[in-house]
C-alpha cells in the first residue's frame, strides 16, 4: 500500500460559493489523471474512477464486488474485511444477489410504480395544504421533502408511518461519516430489531404490501427467506427508500429557488427535468466503492486483483465528454437518463422509478402551488451534509406571499 504520506486523499470538499457543484479536483482528474490512486477515509488506498466511460464500465463488470457498499471507504470507521449480511441486497454478488433481486423487482416495475402515481399526488396536495395554512413560511424539509417518501415507502414496505421516528433518526446515524462505529451499530441494531418483530408480525398475519409478499413469494417459491435475509433486505429498502428521495426534492428546491427563469421547463416537461436535475445534483456525493476480483483494465490503468475502486458518479455525471457544458443546468439537454445517479450495472438503484415520480410530482406540486416560493434566510446560512453518504440541506426555510 503506497504511504499516507505519498497519496492524494479522496476530493471530498466542494468549492466555495456553489453549494451544488463536486469537488473541483474532479475536472482535473478527469483530463489528465481519470483513474489515479487515492487515500479514502476509511484508511485504504483505491483507484479513483473520474470518467464516466469508466465509471460505467467498472459499474458493468461483474468482476467487481460490490461487498464493500455502499460507500463504505467514506467512513473512517468502516471495516472493509467485514463479513456481507445474508439479505444484502446492496453487497451481495452473482447469485446471492439475483437471488434477492428477482424477488423484489416486481414491486418496482413501471407499471406498478405508475399505479402509485395517484397516491403520491394526494400526499403532495395534502401536505403542500397544511404548509400553506402556516403563516407564510415553513421549513420545506421537514414539512414536505421528508415526509412525502417517508410515507410512501411505509405504504409501499407495509411500515406503520407512526413509526417512522424509530428508522428516521437511526438511517441518519448510518448514513453520517461522523458517527463513530459503535453508533453506527447500536443504530443499524435497533431497527433491526424493529424490523424483525414486524416481520415476525407479518409471518402470524400478511397484509397487502411489499413486506408481507416478499414472505409469501419465497414460501410458494420454496426459497424462503430467513429472518436475517429479511431484516437486512428491509433495512436497505427503508433506509434507502426515503433518505435519496428527500434529500434530492429539497436539495431541487433549492436550485430552481436559485434559477428561477427554469421553473417553467420543470412544469412543462417534468420528466426531462428530473432527469437533469439527478445528473446535475447526483446526492450520492463519494461515489460507490468496488473490489477487483480479477486483473482488470479500466481506462489506461492496469488494476490488479484485490484491490479497490471508487466509482465517482458525481465526476462521471459532469463529463464534458458526454454532457457539453456540464456544469451548467440545462433541462433541454438531450438524452437525458444517460447518467449514473442511480448507479449502473446489476446493482442499478432499484427503486428509481419510485424516485422519479415522488420527485415529478413533488417538485410540479410545488411550484404550480407556490409559484412566488422564495427562501427566508440567505443563502449563505444554509448548512448542508458535507459529512453524510447522501448530499443534501439539513433545514431549507422558505416564505411565500
Amino acid at each position: 500500500m503506497t504511504a499516507a504520506s505519498e497519496t492524494p486523499a479522496l476530493p471530498t470538499t466542494r468549492p466555495s460559493g456553489c453549494p451544488f457543484d463536486p469537488p473541483g479536483e474532479y475536472a482535473t482528474l478527469r483530463e489528465t489523471a481519470p483513474t489515479s490512486r487515492v487515500r479514502c477515509p476509511a484508511g485504504m488506498d483505491a483507484w479513483l474512477v473520474t470518467r464516466y466511460g469508466d465509471v460505467r464500465a467498472v459499474l458493468a463488470d461483474p468482476t467487481m464486488s460490490s461487498r464493500g457498499a455502499n460507500s463504505a471507504h467514506a467512513n473512517p470507521n468502516a471495516d472493509l474485511d467485514e463479513e456481507v449480511s445474508p439479505g444484502s441486497i446492496i453487497q451481495l454478488d452473482g447469485a446471492g444477489h439475483s437471488r434477492l433481486r428477482k424477488m423484489v423487482i416486481a414491486e418496482f416495475t413501471v407499471r406498478r410504480v405508475e399505479a402509485m402515481r395517484g397516491y403520491v399526488q394526494e400526499l403532495v396536495e395534502s401536505h403542500l395544504d397544511a404548509m400553506l395554512a402556516k403563516p407564510g413560511h415553513a421549513d420545506l424539509v421537514e414539512d414536505f421533502a421528508l415526509p412525502i417518501p417517508s410515507l410512501v415507502i411505509c405504504e409501499l414496505l407495509g411500515v406503520p408511518y407512526a413509526d417512522r421516528e424509530r428508522f428516521q433518526r437511526q438511517s441518519t446515524t448510518m448514513v453520517s461519516t461522523d458517527a463513530t462505529r459503535d453508533e453506527g451499530q447500536q443504530a443499524y441494531q435497533e431497527v433491526s430489531d424493529y424490523l424483525a418483530d414486524l416481520f415476525t408480525e407479518k409471518q402470524r398475519n400478511p397484509q397487502d404490501d411489499l413486506f408481507s409478499r416478499l414472505i409469501s413469494r419465497g414460501v410458494s417459491a420454496g426459497d424462503p427467506l430467513t429472518m436475517e435475509e429479511l431484516v437486512v433486505l428491509g433495512l436497505s429498502l427503508l433506509v434507502a427508500g426515503h433518505e435519496t428521495t428527500a434529500n434530492m426534492i429539497a436539495l431541487s428546491t433549492l436550485v430552481l429557488l436559485e434559477h428561477p427563469s427554469q421553473r417553467d421547463a420543470v412544469l412543462e416537461a417534468p420528466e426531462r427535468a428530473i432527469e437533469e436535475l439527478l445528473r446535475y445534483l447526483s446526492v450520492v456525493q463519494f461515489g460507490v466503492l468496488r473490489y477487483a476480483t480479477s486483473d482488470v483494465q479500466v481506462g489506461a490503468r492496469a488494476v490488479k486483483a484485490g484491490e479497490w475502486l471508487v466509482a465517482a458518479l458525481n465526476s462521471a455525471n459532469r463529463d464534458e465528454d458526454l454532457f457539453p457544458g456540464a456544469d451548467k443546468l440545462d433541462f433541454h439537454r438531450e438524452s437525458p437518463r444517460t447518467h449514473v445517479a442511480f448507479g449502473f450495472g446489476a446493482h442499478q438503484c432499484i427503486g428509481q422509478q419510485l424516485a422519479r415520480v415522488e420527485l415529478q410530482e413533488a417538485l410540479t406540486g410545488l411550484f404550480r402551488r407556490v409559484p412566488d416560493l422564495r427562501l427566508a434566510v440567505p443563502r449563505e446560512s444554509l448548512a448542508y451534509k458535507h459529512n453524510t453518504l447522501v448530499y443534501g440541506v439539513r433545514e431549507l426555510p422558505v416564505a411565500w406571499g
